[in-house]
């Protein structure tokens, strides 16, 4: 049977598979993706300190079961500064993740944890946009919240890249190591 003859899609596949170095692709991926978790982050956990903020949650907070009890116990601003600490805190373990995988573990961990609480967040708030139909059409709460769905990806794979680099690395060779 005679191949088949190249198209220009095929060549172009073919060139680039060349001339593209795909681990140098992959590492700069990574890292433009770990900034893409680390400035949201941090830049929304200085932001947590402001009044503005504050107020702006209240609606996020008070709607979600699971973490309205925050503003009974530290209230509502001090709810916004403990969740500011806790991502500014994140954001610098994710950046000391580069040279540390346990602190890309508990980074990881906690950047995970922040986004699945967030994403929760999705289930209780209004977020289609009734003015247009309602579904698929995404209000303003619905674009803020959904974007971390993505992070929470990041998370997890700054999670699992810091677990292997620790096993990979002889650090750690079984679960009590950790």
């Amino acid at each position: 049977m005679q191949p088949r003859p190249l198209s220009a899609f095929d060549n172009a596949f073919l060139a680039l598979e060349r001339r593209a170095p795909a681990p140098r692709i992959v590492a700069v991926g990574r890292a433009i993706g770990l900034a893409g978790l680390v400035l949201p982050l941090f830049l929304i956990g200085i932001v947590k300190f402001t009044p503005f903020e504050v107020e702006a949650l209240r609606p996020l907070i008070t709607a979600t079961p699971w973490l309205a009890w925050l503003y009974v116990v530290f209230g509502a601003t001090g709810t916004s500064a403990l969740l500011g600490l806790v991502e500014i805190a994140t954001a610098g373990l994710l950046v000391l993740s580069i040279r540390s995988p346990r602190a890309g573990i508990v980074g990881g961990a906690l950047a995970a944890l922040t986004f699945v609480t967030t994403v929760s967040i999705l289930l209780t708030v209004p977020i289609w946009e009734d003015t247009v139909g309602g579904f698929p059409w995404i209000n303003a709460t619905g674009q803020f919240l959904i974007k971390d769905i993505g992070l929470l990806g990041l998370s997890l794979g700054v999670f699992g890249d810091s677990l292997a680099r620790l096993q990979t690395n002889g650090v750690a060779t079984n679960a009590a190591d950790l």
